[in-house]
């Protein structure tokens, strides 16, 4: 079974893409942003500032799903520039238990959607009631 998962707000923005999908115990969301929610502005403050409002963007669809970053196994982030991946890592660990880190993969890229700095997206795992 797949379900394709989009909230009221994500649907008024128009995107041509579904929020998460979910294929049997797993989710995968798509790439989230540094977006104020609800709207295709970016928060204003850099590389630090877009990290956080893209991790937010990010728990807000997880809690929407009843998750958490528990329950996060792996993450592919896409940075504008590599010489920022310090300054996203230390916004992303804040969100991880230390013993809970998901896998990943980081690379650059030659230009992110709305001219972000970041992208990050997100496979969870998200059992069926009974399992």
């Amino acid at each position: 079974m797949i379900e394709f998962i989009n909230t009221p707000r994500a649907r008024a923005i128009g995107l041509p893409f579904s929020q998460a999908v979910r294929v049997g115990d797993i989710i995968y969301l798509s790439g989230a942003l540094g977006n104020k929610p609800g709207t295709l502005e970016l928060v204003s403050g850099g590389m630090e500032a877009q990290a956080r409002q893209t991790m937010e963007n990010i728990g807000q669809v997880l809690r929407e799903n009843g998750l958490g970053f528990d329950d996060v196994f792996k993450c592919t982030i896409m940075l504008a520039d590599m010489v920022k991946w310090p300054d996203f890592n230390k916004v992303y660990v804040r969100y991880f238990k230390p013993d809970r880190l998901p896998a990943r993969s980081a690379f650059g890229a030659n230009g992110l959607a709305l001219g972000a700095e970041v992208e990050v997206e997100c496979c969870a795992y998200m059992p069926r009631a009974g399992n």
